[in-house]
């Protein structure tokens, strides 16, 4: 900032900085503040109307002109006055009033009178959409008590330090280091017993050979020199404490809640393409949801028919494969792959299920069994979605038994693409502490 005088009495601040390019981005956060009820209500009928090919778009939001209005002070005639106000003629207490005709504005008929405010448009962008719709929903019961209690630590590598134990002593790492240094030491001292032996070479072929026994002075001094220069080098150490290097390991705080979805999707001949569609725009929904809402979570998608099938997330939502009903080798599929890859002791596990209902007859008891003596004892929520127009199938029925069972089972029925929205919701709200 620059200041500038601009008489004698004070200063005028001129503030000369450059506007950035998100000058009003502080604005636009306090506006979404202020009015955050009105825009969810916004969001949320808005979402109502979306397909989900429509997630990565904005949205453009009506606030009523009402709701956004400011307060003013009025100023009354004021000072101490005495006055008399009559009665009148036309009603008497308990008589309803009936609401004077007011002006235009925010549609109704049109009036000659009058006048109003349009309703406040606001245009949202895709992140800010997908974070208030996202902002009252969690994974419930997402941290263990005794996860929650003790930070766990991983022991990793992290380069070389110049102190440590024996044990953690880098051999090679310590030979490089005392070979450089040697090589560095010596080179100097090298470099002047090789001049001192050549020069000693060519001062005794100078010299007269009839006095062998009485060497000249300068002999002498290069022959003490190079005596010293020897001995000097001999003196350099093969290893020192400057060249031990130590293996350095850091602990790293390991997360403490982590947490696998697991999605299991029917696509059995009974789904057909419409039952699909809607499977899939559920478990998009939830995808967008668990990547945006948290760091760290491992999906795990199984597909099935008559047989499971783990798939990765291309082939989950494109692949067209279909077949029977045999819905408990997804359940047993999950179960095995908590049991190999997910302890329940280090994971919060999570499923989802997406499914007609229809599913063959001896099976569907299988399937509560498999839940509520395998999976529910480990997993901290599963929600099951059932997709038909039509009533509820054995399925569904079964299903009610594991309800009953485990207070942490969820169910609920979509019969349209309008429902998606709704059910995810309660599926997922967070819960009020």
């Amino acid at each position: 900032m620059k200041l500038a005088r601009t008489n004698r009495v004070g200063e005028q601040i001129i503030d000369r900085r450059l506007n950035g390019k998100n000058k009003s981005a502080v604005n636009r956060q306090k506006f979404i503040q202020r009015f955050k009820g009105q825009i969810k209500k916004a969001v949320t009928e808005a979402m109502s109307g979306r397909s989900i090919t429509d997630l990565n778009r904005g949205e453009k939001i009506n606030i009523p002109a009402k709701d956004i209005s400011e307060p003013v002070f009025g100023h009354g005639s004021g000072g101490k006055r005495e006055g008399i106000h009559p009665g009148n003629t036309d009603f008497v207490s308990g008589d309803r009033v009936a609401r004077p005709p007011g002006g235009g504005g925010s549609g109704g008929k049109a009036s000659k009178s009058g006048e109003g405010d349009d309703d406040f448009s606001f245009e949202l962008s895709r992140d800010e959409f997908l974070d208030i719709f996202f902002e009252d929903l969690e994974l419930p019961d997402l941290i263990k008590t005794q996860l929650a209690k003790q930070v766990q630590y991983k022991t990793i590598r992290a380069g070389y330090t110049a102190t440590g134990t024996p044990s953690n002593l880098n051999v090679i790492r310590s030979m490089k280091s005392s070979l450089g240094r040697r090589i560095a030491t010596r080179t100097p001292y090298a470099r002047k017993l090789r001049e001192a032996e050549e020069e000693l070479a060519a001062v005794l072929l100078l010299e007269s050979p009839e006095s062998p026994a009485m060497p000249s002075p300068r002999v002498m001094a290069l022959q003490e020199e190079i005596r010293k220069l020897k001995s000097r080098i001999r003196t350099i150490p093969f290893i020192d404490t400057f060249d031990l290097k130590y293996n350095n390991r850091i602990k790293q705080p390991k997360p403490t809640t982590q947490a696998v979805m697991f999605c299991l999707m029917d696509v059995s001949g009974s789904m057909d393409e419409g039952k699909k569609d809607m499977a899939k725009r559920f478990f998009t929904l939830l995808y967008l949801f668990l990547t945006r809402s948290y760091e760290k979570i491992d999906l795990v998608f199984i597909r099935h028919h008559t047989v499971a099938k783990e798939v990765d997330e291309e082939e989950f939502f494109y692949s067209r494969e279909t077949g029977g009903t045999v819905v408990s080798s997804a359940l047993q599929m999950m179960y095995e792959i908590i049991k190999e890859r997910y302890p329940s002791s280090d994971w919060n596990i999570y499923g989802a299920q997406a499914s007609d209902g229809d599913n063959w007859t001896d099976d569907s008891p299988i399937c509560r069994d498999v839940l509520i003596n395998a999976i529910m004892p480990h997993a901290q929520y599963y929600a099951y979605v059932e997709i038909t127009e039509e009533g509820h199938q054995g399925l569904w029925r079964e299903y009610l038994a594991v309800k009953r069972a485990c207070a942490n089972f969820a169910m609920q029925h979509i019969t349209s693409p309008a429902d998606i929205y709704p059910v995810f919701r309660k599926l997922f709200q967070k819960k009020l502490a």
